[in-house]
């Protein structure tokens, strides 16, 4: 008996650490993508305007329509079940105290019914508003809001929630154009994610040099006799090799290239709003010290009418 409950146990211990496992590597690779997907919106709007017919951003909206929805619990009807939420219920909730925000304006939309809808006509207004980082920042600072709509283990509630409000910050610096009546709308279907165009494989140099030494076996087996004439092909396959070398560093200086664009973009947002902060912050001292000076003056008032009033006395 005694061994059969430490099977379990030891079963039952295996089995969570699968899962954490799963959901850990689930929660990274939604939030790696999302870097990608920001990082070719950015690069693609050096080019074109940004719309509903961009297939990056359309990869982006599903990201992060499925970002939003990890692990998302459901609402429990009066009979006891559970229906299925959607995303914008949480951001109905946590970012109705943003300052002139624009969930009334979604909510009173004609042509978009469904919850669903709703939601991902929010990330395209957010966008064109040039405040979705914004949004995801105040939702994500009220805790209790987001402990209530997600469960533990959800992308929100983790580490990675500070770095999806980071690099949606990005995003600012691009001018998006939508028609909120289009099909991107229809609330009927979930968003796929496409991840071929940030599937990327690199052959290292160990493996190229195998690949040229297995078709020169290949070829000496399948000459009958062994020329001088068969010394041209290795030679060829140097070049080609050095070739590829060539294009491996090429590949690598374009997107640290880019990346460095990226950041330096990054770090241009992020001064304007720490200049943001350190003018609002004056004018917060500015208006402590105006009250410090009413309240002295209000205390030297009630000082010498509490003494004509002992005088009088």
């Amino acid at each position: 008996m005694a061994s059969l409950s430490l099977g379990g146990l030891n079963v039952s211990a295996r089995r969570k650490s699968v899962q954490s496992r799963n959901a850990a590597v689930e929660r990274r690779n939604l939030i790696t993508v999302c870097r990608f997907s920001v990082k070719t919106l950015i690069d693609r709007s050096c080019f074109e305007t940004i719309d509903d017919s961009s297939p990056e951003f359309n990869n982006f909206a599903a990201i992060l329509e499925q970002i939003l929805s990890h692990r998302l619990k459901g609402q429990i009807t009066w009979f006891g079940y559970e229906s299925p939420r959607s995303f914008w219920d949480y951001i109905r909730v946590a970012c109705c105290k943003v300052s002139h925000n624009c969930i009334c304006s979604i909510e009173n939309m004609e042509n978009v019914s469904s919850s669903r809808a709703k939601g991902r006509a929010w990330i395209r207004v957010a966008l064109m508003e040039k405040h979705l980082s914004e949004y995801i920042s105040a939702a994500l600072r009220d805790f209790k809001t987001t402990r209530r709509f997600y469960e533990d283990g959800a992308i929100v509630l983790g580490e990675e929630a500070n770095m999806l409000a980071g690099m949606l910050l990005g995003l600012n610096a691009i001018d998006f154009s939508f028609c909120l009546k289009g099909e991107g709308l229809d609330g009927n279907f979930p968003a796929v994610i496409d991840y071929t165009p940030y599937l990327k494989f690199t052959q290292s140099s160990d493996s190229i040099s195998s690949d040229e030494e297995e078709l020169r076996t290949l070829g000496s087996s399948g000459s009958e006799s062994s020329t001088p004439e068969n010394i041209g092909p290795p030679f060829i396959m140097d070049e080609n090799s050095w070739y590829n070398k060539c294009r491996r560093v090429e590949q690598k200086y374009r997107l640290t290239l880019e990346q460095k664009g990226y950041l330096e973009e990054l770090v241009r947002l992020r001064e304007t709003q720490l200049a943001e902060s350190v003018s609002q912050n004056k004018l917060l001292l500015q208006r402590i010290e105006d009250m410090d000076l009413a309240h002295k003056m209000e205390k030297e008032q009630l000082e010498y009418i509490i003494v004509e009033l002992q005088d009088q006395l």
